[in-house]
């Protein structure tokens, strides 16, 4: 059974005008990205995976609040860097949304790609069965048989790649572009409750 919705939100603080506070609590500002990723600069910088999959999480869940997302350190970290990291969560999911557009882009054209065959091939067996005599072998029966299945195969295939992911894409590139979008404050020790928040380490 699916928990009430106030319940769900009741989870997060709220800023004092109403907006969901997402926390994310770690020791210190490199512990939020990819370790992989240490000499590039912060403007370029990927997430760390169980980072960016929180957040999307927390969006989802409290989908279509407006929310903040709020950091807290255990090593203050200095004003020029807080601004670097502002800057590179919205650059990081503005990345992840563009990378998903190029799959929808990619996720058309073969779809588009495959509804061409597949009208190509009925056509081409429309004309086959006009053209051939009514008294034809078992095996050129077979042959157009099979045709015609992978013609309808082929469309099918279209339209279903089309009609069920499509709706969840473009959702995702809502919900990244929610993500991209919201404030990054930086919160002081007072102001966060340690077992509130998830820890991105």
């Amino acid at each position: 059974m699916r928990p009430p919705r106030k319940s769900i939100l009741s989870r997060y603080d709220q800023t004092d005008d109403g907006k969901i506070i997402v926390d994310i609590t770690t020791s210190r500002i490199e512990d939020l990205y990819n370790h992989l990723d240490r000499l590039s600069p912060y403007s370029r910088k990927d997430l760390a995976g169980n980072v960016s999959h929180y957040l999307l999480e927390c969006a989802r869940e409290i989908h279509p609040e407006p929310f903040v997302i709020r950091l807290s350190f255990t090593h203050e970290p200095s004003f020029e860097l807080v601004g670097w990291v502002r800057n590179s969560i919205g650059s990081f999911f503005c990345y992840l949304e563009e990378v998903e557009k190029r799959r929808i882009r990619g996720m058309l054209r073969t779809s588009l790609l495959l509804l061409t065959v597949g009208i190509t091939i009925l056509v081409g067996v429309v004309w086959i069965n006009r053209i051939l005599p009514t008294g034809r072998g078992v095996l050129l029966s077979v042959f157009v048989e099979g045709l015609t299945v992978a013609g309808w195969v082929a469309m099918w295939e279209s339209l279903a790649s089309f009609l069920v992911l499509w709706i969840p894409r473009r959702n995702e590139i809502k919900l990244l572009r929610r993500v991209a979008e919201a404030p990054v404050l930086l919160a002081t020790s007072k102001q966060t409750d340690p077992k509130r928040n998830v820890g991105a380490a």
